[in-house]
């Protein structure tokens, strides 16, 4: 994990899900928290360089000609393309969770009642392999 806390970006416009799954993260975790009601707002904020993003997949709730979080997620992956965005929604079917993976999504998470505890594990299995790259990429420099 990282030595710093990890500042976490949550991107949902579903104001009750956003300040419930901000809750889970500020009472269980020592992570920062940022939260948007819309892909533009996470966009424009960028330059507080998030270590992750949670980030839903449709965003649409508050304004219809908002861009949606395929849209959001390709905005994010061509400011600095190594920030980890998982992506979430409330459907689970397996067309979305590929279209997000070709999109460049760490992972997918369905909204559930489990939806909190496998965000923690794709954050802490994400800084995982992080450092495990590291010493490896350590290693091999000095063969």
């Amino acid at each position: 994990m990282k030595d710093e806390k990890i500042k976490l970006f949550l991107v949902d416009d579903d104001a009750v899900f956003l300040k419930s799954l901000e809750m889970e993260f500020l009472h269980h975790t020592d992570y920062i928290v940022e939260t948007y009601s819309t892909g533009e707002l996470c966009i424009e904020n960028l330059s507080h360089n998030p270590d992750v993003i949670i980030l839903d997949y449709h965003l649409d709730g508050i304004n219809e000609n908002a861009m949606n979080g395929i849209e959001t997620l390709d905005k994010i992956k061509s400011h600095n393309p190594n920030i980890p965005v998982v992506m979430l929604s409330s459907q689970d079917k397996i067309d979305v969770a590929i279209s997000c993976m070709h999109h460049h999504a760490f992972d997918y998470v369905v909204k559930n009642e489990t939806a909190f505890l496998r965000l923690q594990k794709n954050i802490t299995a994400f800084f995982h392999f992080e450092k495990i790259e590291k010493e490896l990429s350590w290693y091999m420099s000095r063969m």
